[in-house]
């Protein structure tokens, strides 16, 4: 059920404005930064490029690479709140089979600039490239930076449900009272795996692969549901998102399907045109969407797909 936030025709703006709602502009990210009013977002959320060479980026040395992205930062601070949050979601950078984590290079950028760093959130899929000469790939990571310690953060809009509900306090003067929270238990981030256990330090949200229901012609778009976790626990009603590598407008969905107000940046007219596309069917009630905390699907073992082929064990018996 799409908020209040527009009608089924909407109006998505070229330009920036305080009296608009939605707004798409096709720059340069850093070029558009320069131009958003001081201390006005609540949340900046983006995956920017990875520098993989794909088709909407000019892949360069990983020292270069980062160079271009402080000043966009620094921009990014200024934009943002006192009270708001910079979600950056990255994977890695690969170069001759070695493996550069680039939340790792991000970290020192962001705190350059005095953010503070609340959580580093592994995102986990099953899905993706097959490696051969290392173990394949199959997560990626959202670091979540406030630029001070006074910052929103709305905890129950994005609980999930505990594996225990049942569980009880076991003395003191709640003895025999349930110990949970009835509305579910945090989704936990990967620091907890020193703690806790494996299946509470993840975030487990499929990627978007050639089945999924937000799938569109952009090579790397992250999910709409991992941008909905964000904007429902970092913003109120009304408040302002930004994504600066909006690509075909995940985080602009996310934020409008709840209530927020969004402004994306991307140098490709033809994403932006997507991103337009995908709006006007949020509005109109047909865009399809994995539903914001559906469990990641499991093989019953009676698909086809899930069984082990008979041509394997008659290659054993041949051998």
């Amino acid at each position: 059920m799409v908020n209040t936030l527009f009608s089924k025709r909407i109006h998505v703006s070229e330009t920036f404005s305080n009296d608009q709602s939605l707004v798409l502009i096709c720059n340069d990210a850093l070029e558009c930064a320069k131009t958003l009013p001081t201390n006005f977002f609540s949340l900046i959320v983006t995956s920017p490029p990875y520098n993989l060479g794909k088709e909407y980026e000019q892949r360069s040395s990983l020292r270069n690479y980062l160079s271009q992205q402080r000043p966009l930062i620094h921009e990014l601070k200024r934009a943002l709140k006192h009270n708001g949050s910079i979600c950056w979601q990255v994977g890695n950078y690969v170069e001759d089979g070695e493996v550069f984590p680039l939340d790792l290079y991000y970290y020192d950028l962001f705190k350059s600039e005095g953010l503070k760093l609340r959580n580093r959130i592994i995102w986990h899929f099953e899905h993706g490239l097959h490696c051969s000469l290392r173990f394949s790939g199959r997560y990626e990571t959202l670091l979540w930076f406030t630029k001070s310690d006074n910052y929103l953060f709305h905890l129950d809009p994005v609980r999930i449900p505990a594996k225990y509900p049942g569980k009880l306090h076991f003395k003191g003067e709640k003895r025999g009272q349930p110990s949970g929270n009835p509305l579910g238990k945090n989704p936990s981030d990967i620091w907890s795996i020193v703690a806790q256990d494996w299946e509470r330090g993840i975030w487990e949200i499929p990627n978007v692969k050639a089945n999924h229901p937000d799938k569109t012609e952009h090579p790397c778009q992250f999910p709409v549901e991992l941008v909905e976790r964000c904007v429902l626990a970092f913003t109120n009603d009304d408040d302002w998102v930004y994504d600066p590598y909006c690509g075909v407008g995940s985080a602009l969905i996310a934020a409008a399907k709840h209530g927020r107000r969004a402004v994306g940046c991307d140098r490709d007219q033809a994403y932006l045109a997507v991103a337009r596309e995908r709006l006007q069917k949020l509005a109109e009630g047909t865009l399809k969407l994995r539903p914001l905390g559906k469990p990641v699907h499991v093989p019953t073992g009676r698909e086809k797909v899930s069984q082990r082929p008979a041509a394997w064990d008659a290659e054993k018996v041949l051998l």
